[in-house]
């Protein structure tokens, strides 16, 4: 399985998804604000993902910065990072949790620190990836035997440090001997379905079929698809839930069809302080991703563009939220917040 993301000697190392699946290149970040464009810039992609990367980052602007000169320079490394993405709430959690290690290690000698901030990077990683596969484990009993199963983007291994979060719960029920057959949205306009979900899918072997955004509804209703599955960003305390643009209409079409509608996402994908997905933040993307495909136009010059990155599926039509403590079902006020406590 790829890794999308990994700490080494020489820098955070990622995979650049924006050239996937035509060509399989890393890119080195040797800094923090290296690892500031590669989020931004969507090399590394998936809420998962950019709290790992967000959390390596720390750590890579804690070994750059002189010691005299950290105190002052800690807030603007973590505001650098944080001004990337505003949707995903694990760049959030990821860049909290540092400050806190960052607070209880004051007074601390400058080699101390630096090993201390890289060791929680690599334990964010390293619990990324066991939450996903508790994730896959808890959900794979969800997903029918024999059936297919639809999904929206790409919230696999190279949305995560590994595994993945909905394609995790796949990849778990295609690994305890059930017939799993995928249908990917090709989630424009930055098709990482098409160009992300399809591949990996089929690096591990497991049948897929690309379809155009447009097609969910009709293969919904053929009868052919026995769940959805999605990742998510962000999640409201009512179950609120937002993830790619595109994803409330799966939903809707699904609710239609009597199709169960399924959210994979670990507990720091909650945001248990927002009461509904109302105050979610929108991330709005440059218009070019509308207007061009891998640089080749396809609207008329001057085309007014909205581009919103996110949309928010409300919670009547989740059926139920998939996360490593666990499976939410409604109400999800109560049943949230309990997973949220839970040890």
């Amino acid at each position: 399985m790829v890794e999308t993301v990994k700490w080494t000697p020489e820098g955070v190392v990622m995979i650049d998804q924006t050239k996937l699946p035509r060509t399989v290149e890393f890119v080195t970040c040797r800094s923090y604000r290296d690892v500031a464009g590669a989020i931004r810039s969507m090399v590394v992609r998936g809420a998962p993902a950019i709290g790992v990367s967000a959390a390596m980052g720390v750590a890579l602007g804690i070994l750059e910065t002189p010691p005299e000169r950290l105190a002052a320079e800690f807030p603007r490394i973590c505001d650098t990072l944080a001004a990337t993405r505003p949707t995903a709430v694990n760049l959030f959690w990821a860049i909290d949790r540092m400050k806190r290690l960052y607070a209880s290690l004051a007074g601390s000698a400058p080699e101390q620190l630096r090993q201390a901030f890289i060791g929680e990077a690599l334990r964010i990683y390293e619990e990324d990836i066991a939450i996903n596969r508790a994730i896959g484990r808890h959900g794979a009993a969800l997903v029918p035997d024999g059936r297919s199963v639809l999904t929206h983007c790409n919230a696999g291994a190279l949305a995560t440090a590994g595994y993945g979060t909905a394609l995790g719960v796949i990849r778990a029920a295609a690994e305890a001997g059930k017939k799993i057959h995928v249908f990917a949205d090709e989630t424009r306009p930055f098709l990482q379905g098409a160009r992300l979900t399809v591949w990996e899918l089929q690096q591990d072997g497991i049948p897929v079929t690309l379809i155009t955004d447009n097609m969910a509804g009709h293969f919904l209703k053929s009868g052919r698809i026995g769940c959805v599955i999605v990742g998510a960003d962000r999640i409201a305390r009512n179950g609120d839930t937002a993830n790619k643009i595109g994803t409330y209409s799966v939903a809707v079409l699904a609710r239609e069809n009597n199709v169960p509608f399924y959210v994979a996402a670990p507990v720091s994908t909650l945001d248990l302080s927002l009461h509904s997905g109302d105050a979610i933040p929108i991330e709005e993307r440059p218009a070019a991703e509308v207007t061009h495909v891998f640089g080749v136009p396809v609207a008329p010059d001057g085309t007014d563009v909205a581009n919103p990155a996110f949309d928010v599926t409300p919670h009547r039509y989740i059926t139920a939220i998939i996360t490593e403590k666990g499976v939410a079902h409604p109400p999800f006020g109560e049943n949230l917040a309990a997973l949220a406590q839970g040890d």
